[in-house]
């Protein structure tokens, strides 16, 4: 069974299901993309990775990945085998003392876990063939026009009063980051990071 490497192209607020966040994949050599829907709880542990934030004391994945490596066990994959009544199902290839053995997960957790560990994803010509949703160069480049940050952003609610950052100081938001980081309000860093970085790319 042929292997196919997936990336992360980005996470957005699900048009489905409300509370709900859609993880995007993407085949590495390809164009189709598979939509996962995931919660708010995965979705910000991914979100978090992505946008490299520190939080001040470890979350789950990050208690998973210091309890693994204390004990030298490493994640050196990430396979979604199974595609069921529209549930993926994934697995953690792990390794220890030259031994492997694959533990069942979630996606949205494997996924979370393959970013701290640095690991590569996988699937198969079977799931991307049920689930793959092809596009072709135009719609592709048009869609990363629209959503240029999508691989490290979850866009908010429009109406957020506290979304226009554009107001502050770059001195201003770094403190505002770091506060809300230490009170672990993961979303509004993202948004206040996003702002931080549009305007290094200006500079």
């Amino acid at each position: 069974m042929r292997k196919i490497k997936l990336n992360i192209l980005g996470l957005s607020y699900s048009q489905t299901q409300s509370g709900a966040y859609a993880l995007v994949l993407s085949e590495e050599d390809g164009n189709r993309r598979i939509p996962i829907i995931i919660g708010a709880v995965e979705a910000q542990a991914i979100a978090i990775q992505l946008e490299g934030l520190k939080p001040p004391r470890p979350l789950t994945h990050d208690l998973f990945l210091n309890t693994a490596l204390a004990f030298h066990i490493d994640v050196v994959e990430v396979f979604i085998h199974k595609l069921e009544e529209g549930i993926f199902y994934a697995e953690l290839v792990c390794e220890q003392d030259g031994s492997k053995i694959t533990v069942d997960s979630r996606t949205s957790d494997a996924v979370a876990l393959a970013l701290r560990f640095e690991c590569p994803i996988y699937t198969t010509e079977d799931i991307l063939d049920k689930a793959g949703i092809i596009l072709d160069f135009e719609e592709e480049e048009s869609e990363e026009d629209e959503n240029s940050d999508a691989e490290k952003e979850m866009v908010g609610p429009e109406d957020d009063e506290d979304s226009d950052y554009s107001v502050y100081s770059t001195e201003e938001l770094n403190t505002m980051l770091d506060k809300a980081v230490s009170e672990e309000d993961y979303e509004k860093a993202s948004e206040i990071r996003d702002e931080i970085s549009r305007r290094k790319k200006e500079d």
